[in-house]
């Protein structure tokens, strides 16, 4: 174990059980149903762990492929058919509730391969390395203080030590409390950082989350740098599938979910819910219904708010949800996804993963054809390569097409040999699904449990009232969603695990 990790250990920087499970019967020992709505991550934690313990599932998908914003498809190109993804995402190693779902279908999770480092890009500035800091703090944050050529000694003296104290004191409840109506830009703002180490160090970073920093709460940041960086005992250090996330995630977890009897059903959109005797009935927009004792609505925001609008026996069924809904429903800014099929390559020392800082719509850059086994194979066949750029908030109004250009030109400004690449083939979506963390919407975030009885939520922007985030909350809720019904049936619950709850100095505040 690494130096760092041990006095991480120490003081209390290691993995914390949120919900130890247990509690039940190992299978629930009644008849119990459930309709899962959603087949992203999720609600196919959900799915798994219900199904595990007797639970009759049908998971709703209305795509025609599962996973949501980790979603993978066949794309048709000019010399054959490749799968496409809904765009690159990290698998952290403190991503302990999402990582114990992949070990249902791999239990030593050997498709996962190691992203080595975590470079911050940069047309102003040098390259800063994040990837080979010491793994737990406060090892990690001193290492970073020292390595980054965005903070020199006089940097630190200037800064304002008690501004910057938030980030080191995270707490569930005060952070919220104090933070949540300012917003990231003014609490940055407030830490008289210089521009660099703004940019380099903490915009970066905030984009990851498809938030502005003037449209998103402060309090938010400091919980996900918390959940990052300085609260876990993983660091920053991530792995990614050897192949798309159709063949490394969604298949297998399909075919575990109907080895336990449950049912997997896409191209198929939950358009209402409705109140009955004993349970809810969901019924789909092709006219199809599911009846069920328990539902969980694991959807993105708008397509939550929809399904809400949508059913309006839930005025009487779930009021406080009802009430909710408009401010939770509006999703973050657009985010734009495209991936070019290259007629060459860029040099061999380009990371496989980048980070971008304050280029206007460039935010990161994925080299597939060195991280997946299909599109290696394409590129070795033609001597080409699959590059892959996102913009995590961008321009709202903006064609998809139009967004790609601009960021491959930005991109040449970064990797000037990428200009002579010839694009073969491009596929570029713009979407708005993420949840939008804006100031003061805290208080209306919806938790798991609803005020109707056997309705639950899950996904990235339902509340948790542990650090999580991403993929990470997604599973997490899936699962709480999960056990709330199996306790309430009797059945055992599955352990729910997270990072050191509170921060390294949420005792001196």
């Amino acid at each position: 174990m690494p130096l760092s990790q041990v006095v991480g250990r120490l003081i209390g920087v290691r993995e914390h059980v949120v919900d130890p499970g247990g509690g039940g019967a190992s299978r629930v020992p009644r008849p119990t149903t459930a309709v899962v709505v959603g087949g992203g991550i999720a609600g196919m934690s959900a799915a798994v762990v219900l199904v595990e313990r007797g639970v009759k599932v049908t998971v709703l998908e209305a795509a025609p492929t599962l996973g949501g914003r980790l979603g993978a498809w066949p794309e048709a190109l000019a010399d054959g058919t490749q799968r496409n993804e809904h765009g690159f995402h990290a698998v952290f190693r403190q991503y302990y509730n999402w990582r114990s779902i992949l070990r249902r279908v791999d239990p030593g999770l050997g498709f996962l391969r190691p992203v080595p480092g975590y470079p911050i890009l940069s047309e102003q500035w040098p390259t800063e390395e994040f990837g080979r800091l010491p793994p737990a703090p406060p090892t990690n944050l001193l290492a970073l203080l020292l390595r980054s050529p965005s903070l020199r000694l006089a940097d630190l003296r200037a800064m304002d030590r008690d501004a910057a104290l938030p980030l080191l004191s995270y707490d569930p409840v005060r952070t919220y409390a104090e933070f949540d109506r300012m917003t990231a830009d003014e609490l940055l703002a407030s830490l008289r950082l210089p521009d660099r180490a703004r940019a380099m160090l903490f915009e970066v970073f905030s984009h990851s989350f498809f938030n502005h920093e003037a449209e998103m709460s402060a309090a938010e940041m400091i919980a996900q740098f918390h959940f990052y960086l300085l609260g876990n005992p993983e660091g920053l250090a991530f792995d990614c599938p050897d192949e798309d996330y159709a063949t490394a995630i969604w298949e297998p977890l399909t075919r575990h979910v109907e080895k336990h009897g449950g049912r997997v059903v896409t191209g198929v959109a939950a358009a209402r819910l409705d109140r009955q005797p004993g349970g809810w009935r969901v019924t789909a927009a092709d006219g199809s219904s599911y009846p069920a004792g328990h539902v969980v609505l694991a959807v993105d925001p708008p397509a939550l708010a929809a399904l809400v609008a949508g059913s309006p026996g839930l005025t009487a069924a779930a009021p406080q949800l009802v009430a909710r809904m408009p401010a939770f429903g509006p999703p973050g800014p657009p985010y734009a996804v495209a991936r070019y099929w290259m007629d060459g390559d860029v040099h061999p020392d380009r990371a496989v993963f980048s980070g971008v800082s304050r280029q206007p719509t460039l935010d990161s850059v994925t080299l597939y054809h060195r991280l997946e086994h299909e599109p290696r194979r394409w590129a070795e066949r033609t001597g080409g390569s699959v590059v892959e750029l996102h913009a995590y908030a961008c321009e709202p109004d903006v064609p998809a097409d139009e967004l790609a250009e601009r960021m491959r030109v930005e991109l040449t400004r970064l990797w000037p040999e990428a200009a002579g690449l010839r694009v073969r083939e491009l596929r570029a979506r713009v979407e708005a699904r993420a949840p939008a963390f804006t100031p003061g919407g805290h208080a209306q975030r919806p938790g798991v449990r609803t005020d109707a009885a056997g309705l639950y939520l899950a996904g990235d922007g339902i509340r948790t009232d542990f650090p999580s985030a991403l993929m990470e909350r997604s599973a997490a809720t899936g699962i709480i969603a999960a056990n709330h019904i199996l306790r309430s049936e009797g059945g055992a619950a599955e352990p729910v695990r997270s990072i050191r709850p509170r921060g390294l100095l949420a005792g001196r505040r």
